[in-house]
């Protein structure tokens, strides 16, 4: 025991059962909100202090989940505590960790209103205020994976490619927390894993209301920016007046 009379493994553990909690919780939210079907989806919750994520298992329907399947990971990529397989996308979720700092919880889904404009490989305009709340900017879209990238490690490649396409298009992941994968489909983070999942709901909405906008007016066009920024700002801006005051 040490000073405080505190055992140094009680503090592991109990650390990593927070985490796994976290992690169970939100994955269990993509189920709830229609983001996956099957096992087609997850979410991670990140412990940057500790260096750790927990993230759902490989292939595990969510109503098997429990907090202690969560696999814990670290930042080198190996199991720190966890008996069962990590996701498949885990390398994806730690790149984002190792590049975007502040983020702490990633989601990546196969919803169909996403992974339809990912396939479609178009960045979604800012047709409406729906969209401008939470993102005063079109939703990006990364180019494909070229060949050689998908005979290396397909999953950190693909981090990479996303941390690419908001490098080179100068993008702000802390203002922009959604990006589609060319091809393949969305990937959303926030502070904390349930924020990456509501960012993940959020996406698939603005994705359904821009393809019903784009059917209903083929030659629809995004908003004015001074609507763009107004809805934007009385959201997030230094004189927010959206929602209730803290304290």
């Amino acid at each position: 025991m040490n000073c405080a009379g505190v055992k140094h493994t009680g503090d592991i553990v109990d650390s990593y059962k927070t985490l796994r909690e976290e992690a169970w919780e939100a994955n269990l939210e993509i189920s709830r909100h229609n983001l996956a079907i099957y096992t087609w989806g997850n979410v991670s919750a990140f412990d940057r202090e500790r260096g750790v994520f927990a993230i759902k298992p490989s292939g595990v329907p969510y109503d098997e989940l429990t907090p202690e399947s969560m696999v814990v990971v670290d930042m080198q990529g190996a199991v720190a505590s966890g008996s069962l397989r990590p996701s498949s996308d885990t390398e994806t979720h730690r790149i984002l960790y190792r590049d975007f700092s502040g983020i702490g919880g990633v989601t990546h889904t196969h919803s169909t209103y996403a992974a339809a404009w990912a396939q479609a490989r178009r960045p979604v305009p800012v047709f409406g205020t729906t969209h401008a709340d939470h993102g005063a900017e079109c939703i990006p879209c990364t180019a494909l994976m070229d060949a050689e990238a998908t005979r290396n490690n397909y999953e950190l490649e693909t981090g990479s490619l996303i941390v690419r396409t908001f490098r080179e298009q100068k993008r702000d992941p802390v203002y922009m927390q959604m990006v589609l994968v060319a091809g393949h489909g969305p990937f959303t983070w926030g502070k904390n894993a349930s924020g990456a999942v509501y960012h993940a709901a959020v996406l698939e909405e603005i994705c359904k209301m821009a393809l019903l906008t784009l059917t209903l007016n083929p030659h629809a066009e995004p908003l004015p920016e001074h609507i763009i920024r107004k809805h934007w700002e009385r959201k997030h801006g230094a004189n927010a007046y959206y929602g209730q005051k803290q304290g």
